[in-house]
């Protein structure tokens, strides 16, 4: 399955999502997004890590105000 970048605060869905047979990175810093097919952040920080500033070409999910299962319903939209 994908590569899916998430931070590290977001363990729900990193459950949730390697539950769905997804690959999950922990991203700590602006250089574990290269490589990943998509990325799911807090939104608090969206550009301090500089994922948004294209470290990664794939899609970036802001997390704020969704739910886990809606953050994987997401991430598998993008993907398609």
């Amino acid at each position: 399955m994908a590569k899916i970048g998430v931070e590290h605060s977001l363990t729900d869905v990193q459950e949730a999502l390697k539950a769905r047979g997804h690959e999950i990175i922990p991203l700590r810093g602006e250089n574990d997004a290269k490589g990943c097919d998509c990325c799911v952040i807090t939104g608090q920080d969206a550009n301090v890590m500089g994922i948004q500033n294209a470290m990664t070409a794939g899609p970036v999910i802001e997390a704020s105000g969704l739910t886990a299962e809606e953050i994987c319903q997401k991430v598998e939209e993008k993907l398609r």
